[in-house]
């Protein structure tokens, strides 16, 4: 699944992109009953669905291996993060399952996923994006726009790094960037993650999203893992990957504002 130029200067615009048929159905169909087994409920018996959402950790089992080690993913990681920058993926999550329920799963806040540990365990992140080369969103079943979609907010990854700067490789604590972030990014305009199993959405690290309550009838299954890079982002590098070039270009747009 080889990226055209248009393509690249999407992601870079907009902080993502979605590839529809990113890896077989059967595959994903193979994962969805693992994760079903792991959820405790009956795919058949909606009084078993008693909880909004239920998280599940990691899987390395092989259809979650052969899900994310795609030669149609490795083409778009080599592109967007550069060829050896980016560690494969051994196996798949954490998959945040939501049921259709009335409750509010509280946890459906817009933010900014957190990318390492700090001195005290606190969740940071940084402007060269330590530890995180992408956000990647791995669709495990059909979902519309009531199945609990991610929401996206478009371009708001060029709306961080000017908060993240300041504070160099140390960093800053999750919580209050997120804060920042969502005030930043309140004017971008909204998509919806909607798609089919085998799709996947590859977001940039800095791309502020949100989940959101489940209205329709079938369970959402969706992966959420991070690809790791083998080294620091340089956005200022002589030539620089389409995520460090995001970074760089928001920091131009700062500078001349």
């Amino acid at each position: 699944m080889s990226l055209d130029s248009e393509q690249v200067e999407q992601f870079v615009r907009d902080g993502y992109l979605k590839l529809e048929g990113a890896f077989p159905a059967d595959v994903g169909e193979r994962c969805v009953r693992e994760l079903w087994e792991a959820t405790s409920c009956s795919r058949a018996d909606p009084t078993t669905w008693t909880q909004p959402v239920i998280r599940l950790g990691g899987f390395s089992t092989p259809p979650f291996r052969e899900a994310a080690t795609t030669p149609a993913l490795h083409d778009v990681f080599d592109t967007l993060v550069g060829p050896g920058r980016w560690q494969r993926l051994g196996g798949l999550g954490t998959f945040p399952v939501r049921f259709p329920s009335e409750t509010d799963p509280g946890d459906t806040g817009w933010h900014v996923e957190a990318s390492y540990a700090g001195p005290d365990g606190e969740s940071r992140l940084n402007h060269r994006s330590r530890g995180r080369a992408l956000l990647l969103l791995f669709l495990f079943s059909e979902v519309g726009p009531d199945d609990a979609p991610t929401r996206i907010r478009i371009g708001s990854h060029l709306d961080v790094p000017s908060l993240l700067e300041p504070a160099g490789d140390e960093g800053r604590e999750w919580l209050s960037l997120c804060q920042d972030a969502v005030a930043a990014s309140e004017h971008r305009p909204v998509t919806l993650g909607t798609g089919t199993v085998g799709d996947v959405y590859v977001c940039h690290p800095f791309l502020v999203h949100a989940g959101q309550p489940h209205r329709g009838r079938t369970p959402r299954f969706m992966a959420q893992p991070p690809l790791v890079p083998t080294g620091a982002l340089d956005p200022y590098a002589a030539d620089p990957s389409p995520v460090e070039r995001a970074i760089a270009l928001a920091s131009q747009d700062t500078d001349r504002r």
